[in-house]
């Protein structure tokens, strides 16, 4: 069958197109991205604005088109931090609902975060044992760990690459005494839950997921997501420690301009490098493996588990 997930996000409405059957690998056959940033569009007060409003139905109502004109048989909608964190979400869930017939199904961040490593888990099977999975978003940083499909812990942290940036990094570049304190702030609230993770043991296998880790990768010598996605990609803590400073001294014009470096997520690029230095730096993680599937992906394959 032709599936389709559509993925509202803090940075992009993405809806991809899978074909799929239960016990086979989810097959892309057509993606379509728009760049909304709505963790950039909250107002003082923390709700959507009307205008972030308006802009996410007309792109939930195109998405749907294309998916229309795909085959889709089925579409899964969800949504993500920002309209699970915005104080008028139930409001832009209704009227996402009344004029697109979209009825969004909101994940908790618990959910984002076991669902990514259900992705990571049968992307690299069960003979990568122990595994600690990171994930860095538009609004939030998942993190979990485990043997099975279902981990062990995984938890959810406001540490998403956007709302780092919007709400902390104003400059461009950002001031050195911005980026400091973001560091130590991040640093703080990742420390809070690492001995949760650290009791079950040493993973065997690390992996990152999320835009902000390929594109991290990439500038740090990763191959090109044209070699195909089961080239081995991979991110040291070394070279992410190299890393950190260019980016802080770099304009986002100029971060555009390395390897993988997407004009839309240049000037989220720093907070997501400071996010995944702290993160490896206090799992002591020199070097984390790239995985090419994460939430999406998960979303289908639990889909896909529970078809009769």
């Amino acid at each position: 069958m032709r599936l389709g997930v559509l993925d509202v996000g803090s940075n992009t409405v993405h809806l991809l197109v899978v074909d799929a059957h239960p016990g086979a690998r989810p097959l892309p056959a057509y993606s379509h991205k728009a760049e909304l940033r709505l963790a950039e569009l909250l107002d003082e007060g923390g709700a959507i604005s009307e205008g972030g409003v308006e802009r996410l139905v007309a792109t939930i109502r195109e998405a749907l088109q294309v998916a229309e004109d795909k085959g889709v048989e089925s579409v899964l909608p969800f949504a993500t931090s920002a309209i699970r964190e915005a104080t008028n979400g139930e409001d832009v869930l209704r009227r996402v609902a009344q004029e697109t017939d979209a009825a969004l199904q909101v994940l908790s961040g618990e959910d984002e975060a076991r669902l990514t490593f259900l992705a990571a888990r049968r992307w690299l099977g069960w003979s990568a044992g122990r595994l600690l999975v990171l994930d860095i978003g538009g609004g939030s940083l998942e993190i979990a760990y485990g043997l099975d499909e279902d981990p062990d812990v995984a938890v959810s942290l406001p540490l998403g690459a956007g709302r780092l940036t919007a709400g902390d990094l104003p400059g461009d570049p950002p001031d050195a005494e911005d980026v400091r304190t973001l560091r130590r702030r991040v640093r703080a609230e990742i420390a809070k839950v690492v001995s949760d993770f650290t009791r079950y043991g040493t993973p065997d296998r690390v992996v990152g997921t999320s835009k902000t880790f390929k594109q991290l990768a990439r500038i740090a010598g990763a191959a090109r997501s044209a070699e195909g996605l089961y080239v081995q990609r991979e991110l040291t803590h070394k070279k992410l420690e190299e890393w950190v400073p260019q980016l802080a001294g770099m304009p986002a014009e100029e971060r555009v301009a390395l390897p993988g470096v997407s004009e839309g997520r240049s000037r989220q690029l720093l907070a997501g490098a400071l996010v995944a230095e702290a993160a490896m730096d206090l799992f002591g993680v020199e070097t984390l493996e790239i995985c090419p599937w994460a939430l999406r992906e998960g979303v289908i394959l639990r889909r896909l588990d529970h078809l009769p």
